[in-house]
C-alpha cells in the first residue's frame, strides 16, 4: 500500500515550515466527523470489515495484562487512550500502535519499523501512517498526525483530531458500555462552559506552548512561548489551590487534555507549580490513567522531594526573567523528547 509520490513535505518534520518570527503554528486537524447515530459513521458493532473504528496511535506499549505500562511520544494519542479506557471501549475500539521513531515518511508500523510492541497495519499492510491518509483522500495535503479513527466499513477516516475524539469515546458509545460507566460524563452539561473557557487558554499556551517552544527557530519566538507556558501553569496553580480537579471537584475533560501534557514533561514543567505537581500524581491514582503512562509513583515522590533530573543545555539562551526559573529547561526537554 506504499505510494511513490513524495510527501515528504507533509510527512518529515525536518521539513516543517515555521513562521517568518521562527515561530511554530499548529495546522488545525482536516478530518472533523463524529461518530452519531443517523449520521454518516454510526455508533453501530460489526464483525469482519463493519463497525467499530480502529483507532490508530503513536507509541504506545502494552505489556501482559492487568498492568498496562505505556509510554507516548504524543499527548494528543494518549489523551485519546485515556478516554477509551475510562469509557471501557478497549474491547470495542481497537488499537494499534505504530513507533516512536519518525523518519522521513513519518509514523511507521511494525512492518518498517519493528519497534517493541509496534503493530503491523492489520487492515491494509499500510508501511506508514501516511499511507492510511492518502487511501482516505488521495489529494490530502496536511500532515500525517495520530491518533487517527479510523473507520472499516466505509475505509476512511473519522477524525484526526484528538479533543473531538474524546468528545466522541464520552458518548457514542453509551448504549453498548456498561451503565456504569455511560453514567459518568466528563463533559457533563452544567460545567461545559467552565472547561471550554480552560480548554482555550490552556491549549495555546500549555498544550501546544510546550511544541510552540520546542518548534521555535529564533530567540524571540522561543523566549515568547516559553513564558507564556510558564505563566499559564501559573494561573493553573491558583485554580487548583485546595482543589483535586480543575472544574466542579470532579475529573473531567480539561483535567485529561491538560494532565496528558504536565505528564510528558513533568521535571521541567513543574519546579515552581507544588499545586499542579500534586494534581498530577492524584490524577495518577487512577487506575485508568495510571494505565496509559508511564510516569511512577517514584516519580511524585522524586519531584515532591525535589531530585529533578539533570538536562543537556538549551539550544537558545535561557529565559531571564526571575520568576521563570524552571523555564531555562523547557527547551531541552522538548528537544530530547523528539
Amino acid at each position: 500500500m506504499a505510494t511513490t509520490q513524495d510527501h515528504t513535505t507533509q510527512s518529515d518534520i525536518g521539513k516543517m515550515k515555521t513562521e517568518a518570527d521562527g515561530s511554530y503554528k499548529r495546522a488545525d486537524a482536516s478530518f472533523r466527523n463524529t461518530i452519531e447515530k443517523g449520521g454518516r459513521f454510526e455508533p453501530e458493532l460489526g464483525t469482519n470489515d463493519s463497525s467499530p473504528p480502529v483507532l490508530w496511535y503513536t507509541y504506545i506499549l502494552t505489556p501482559s495484562p492487568p498492568q498496562i505500562a505505556i509510554t507516548s511520544t504524543s499527548p494528543w494519542a494518549t489523551r485519546t487512550l485515556i478516554m477509551r479506557k475510562l469509557k471501557g471501549l478497549e474491547d470495542i475500539i481497537p488499537v494499534t500502535v505504530v513507533s516512536p521513531r519518525m523518519g522521513a515518511q513519518g509514523w511507521p508500523f511494525a512492518s518498517v519499523d519493528a519497534f517493541p510492541d509496534a503493530d503491523v497495519d492489520p487492515l491494509y499492510q499500510a508501511e506508514h501512517v501516511k499511507d492510511l491518509y492518502l487511501k482516505a483522500d488521495p489529494g490530502y495535503n496536511g500532515r500525517f498526525t495520530v491518533p487517527v479513527l479510523w473507520d472499516k466499513k466505509t475505509h476512511t477516516i473519522v477524525n484526526n483530531e484528538s479533543s473531538e475524539i474524546i468528545r466522541i469515546f464520552n458518548t457514542a458509545f453509551n448504549h453498548v458500555v456498561p451503565p456504569g460507566k455511560a453514567a459518568v460524563d466528563y463533559y457533563p452539561t452544567n460545567l461545559r462552559s467552565e472547561i471550554d473557557a480552560l480548554n482555550a487558554w490552556i491549549y495555546p499556551n500549555i498544550n501546544n506552548g510546550v511544541y510552540r517552544a520546542g518548534f521555535a527557530t529564533t530567540q524571540e519566538a522561543y523566549q515568547k512561548a516559553v513564558v507564556e507556558v510558564f505563566e499559564a501553569l501559573g494561573r493553573v496553580e491558583k485554580i487548583l489551590a485546595g482543589k483535586d480537579f480543575l472544574v466542579g471537584n470532579t475529573l473531567t475533560e480539561a483535567d485529561i487534555r491538560l494532565w496528558v501534557t504536565i505528564v510528558r514533561f513533568f521535571f521541567f514543567l513543574l519546579g515552581q507549580s507544588p499545586g499542579v505537581l500534586m494534581w498530577t500524581c492524584v490524577l495518577f491514582r487512577s487506575a485508568s490513567i495510571r494505565s496509559t503512562s508511564a510516569t511512577s509513583s517514584a516519580t511524585c515522590t522524586q519531584s515532591v522531594t525535589g531530585t529533578l533530573p539533570s538536562t543537556s543545555a538549551s539550544f537558545f539562551h535561557p529565559v531571564s526573567d526571575p520568576e521563570m526559573t524552571s523555564a531555562a529547561r523547557l527547551f531541552s526537554a522538548i528537544s530530547f523528547a523528539f
